[in-house]
């Protein structure tokens, strides 16, 4: 499991919310909050609690709990240093993503893998790998630093769509399908900012 998740990284480094964000100086969110909260299980009372986690399915949260963390803190970075709305509200939307796995690994009693919530700091040399790599690449530009963000929803898109294929859990199941379609709208407000057509 661990080698196929790090694979997704990989694959993805070499290969490279707002669909407004662009053009509105209103921030808007593509994410469903309600449903992230419901599905993330909210206080962790929430369905679902009496269904077993698989190895594979512990090991997913803990992928995508860092996955998020890695979007999140290179927004942060990116929207410091070009002061770009896409930056400024993505990165916001990334923190509810992380927020919602959250929520699931404390509602199954697994263990944060995240031991600090500090910009660019991540238990996971790959993760830390990727950071460095993304930071070092978006700040040569702006134009590099949406292509970072690209190359970011790309990567959660595919690993989401990964775990969604061996996922059971209903809970979890939820949570990822709203996570990859934020990441679709994100993904659609990057190729809206670098000039990119994207299918209607």
């Amino acid at each position: 499991m661990k080698k196929s998740r790090y694979q997704f990284l990989i694959i993805s480094l070499f290969t490279s919310f707002f669909l407004l964000a662009c053009q509105s100086e209103m921030p808007t969110s593509a994410d469903n909050s309600a449903t992230l909260s419901k599905y993330g299980g909210g206080n962790g009372n929430g369905g679902g609690s009496s269904y077993e986690l698989s190895q594979e399915e512990r090991d997913g949260l803990i992928h995508m709990r860092i996955e998020e963390k890695l979007a999140r803190d290179v927004y942060i970075v990116m929207g410091e240093l070009w002061n770009h709305k896409v930056f400024l509200n993505i990165q916001l939307s990334e923190q509810k993503h992380m927020e919602a796995v959250k929520r699931l690994l404390d509602k199954y009693s697994v263990s944060d893998p995240l031991t600090t919530d500090s910009v660019g700091v991540f238990p996971d040399p790959q993760f830390q790998l990727l950071y460095d790599q993304y930071v070092q690449q978006g700040s040569q530009s702006l134009n590099e630093a949406l292509l970072v963000g690209k190359a970011i929803e790309e990567l959660d898109i595919a690993d989401l769509t990964f775990q969604l294929t061996f996922v059971d859990n209903p809970d979890i199941i939820r949570v990822y399908q709203n996570l990859k379609a934020a990441s679709e709208n994100h993904l659609a407000a990057f190729l809206k900012c670098l000039n990119v057509p994207t299918a209607e």
